[in-house]
């Protein structure tokens, strides 16, 4: 009775044993795959930016499934949408966690929706490795989860700000924002852009995150007499606040963040985007300028998905090529405790299109502050300064 007893405590100890590496594996990590998600906007008002960092995103993927995956791993890519609405990013959230079990968040694009779906991921442990958005929750409060590759809305335009005014010579200077988390990041940094010269915003005006109709908010700012603008819109919205001024006889130097930097302002503007400055991290690969590297990509991304690729399908190529980085140096024992471990002292390389070098550490979720501007010229972006960083 007592041999009896004595046998089943050591099966049960043996079976506890045997589960003890199962329970302390991350999840989304496989013998043969590693799944991560990503949330895009495929059908909302940023859904040519969500598609193509999709896009972006696929071709890394298969350049690394065809070259034996990472340690042996295959990359297992799913995407869902939020159509840029937060309550559907919560939703998309706890799907890719809760049922699709992803090992990492890799790239959800916009600020709100990342700050929506962050306690959903965190409280599984899953990784938010590099958002496709600048604001400075993505990196700030410190969280051991996360990580952000671009330098923040509100550093781009506090840096960008005095420089361009004073060589403008501005007078009066206005700002018109998305009513969410990301118009008022650079809202802020306007403001704070402006407290270093020692003036403040003449006006501000605001609209509705899918607002269509930017004329009040025009006549506001024409009214106050502004000759600048800082814009705290994407796309439509920065078509719709320039197109407006332009008809309206309103004509002030406008400013815009990494937000309006993407082709598809000119593409749909047309030429009355002339003249518009913007903040960017990562220059647009025109075809016609590129380097061989470059067109040398472009082409593979076009054999596969048949478009161009734009500044926001090096965005999605970017992300994974540095989470392939960091799970390759990670080890055939992928966790998110070893993924964390390899930040720690990872450093990303300039690239072929102009990135800055990235840098992370125990304390550093950030991987670099700096940003340039650009401005369209004759139908494309220009850049017309070298990198800045806030003081």
């Amino acid at each position: 009775m007592k041999k009896l007893k004595l046998c089943s405590i050591v099966a049960a100890l043996g079976a506890v044993a045997a589960a003890g590496p199962a329970v302390a594996q991350s999840q989304g990590v496989a013998k043969e795959e590693i799944t991560i998600g990503s949330i895009q906007d495929l059908s909302g008002p940023i859904a040519g930016f969500g598609k193509q960092v999709r896009l972006g995103m696929m071709l890394r993927v298969d350049e690394v499934n065809q070259q034996g995956g990472v340690n042996g791993r295959k990359l297992k890519l799913l995407v869902e949408d939020s159509a840029y609405d937060p309550k559907r990013a919560v939703l998309a959230a706890q799907k890719l966690v809760n049922q699709d079990k992803i090992f990492a968040m890799v790239g959800h694009i916009g600020t709100a929706q990342n700050l929506a779906a962050m306690p959903v991921q965190f409280e599984k442990n899953v990784i938010n490795f590099f958002p496709v958005t600048a604001a400075r929750e993505m990196f700030d409060p410190f969280h051991r989860l996360k990580y952000s590759f671009a330098a923040p809305y509100y550093d781009q335009i506090r840096t960008a700000l005095p420089k361009l005014a004073k060589d403008k010579g501005a007078k009066k200077i206005c700002a018109v924002h998305q009513d969410d988390e990301f118009g008022l990041e650079v809202l802020r940094g306007a403001e704070a852009g402006l407290k270093s010269m020692g003036a403040e915003l003449a006006e501000k005006t605001s609209y509705k995150r899918g607002a269509t109709d930017f004329s009040s908010q025009v006549a506001k700012m024409k009214a106050a007499n502004c000759d600048f603008v800082v814009l705290g819109t994407i796309i439509r919205e920065t078509i719709g606040v320039i197109g407006e001024s332009r008809k309206t006889g309103f004509s002030p130097t406008f400013l815009g963040s990494s937000a309006a930097y993407t082709d598809l302002i000119h593409k749909l503007g047309g030429p009355a985007m002339n003249g518009l400055y913007a903040t960017m991290t990562v220059q647009n690969p025109y075809l016609d300028e590129a380097s061989q590297p470059i067109r040398f990509w472009a082409t593979k991304y076009k054999t596969a998905f048949n478009e161009d690729p734009t500044v926001f399908s090096v965005y999605g190529y970017n992300v994974i090529d540095s989470f392939v980085r960091a799970a390759t140096k990670a080890g055939p024992g992928l966790s998110t405790d070893s993924f964390i471990k390899a930040m720690d002292t990872m450093v990303i390389p300039p690239d072929i299109f102009g990135s800055a070098e990235g840098r992370f550490g125990p304390k550093q979720r950030l991987g670099s502050d700096a940003s340039r501007l650009s401005q369209i010229t004759d139908g494309k972006w220009k850049v017309v300064s070298e990198y800045m960083k806030p003081q």
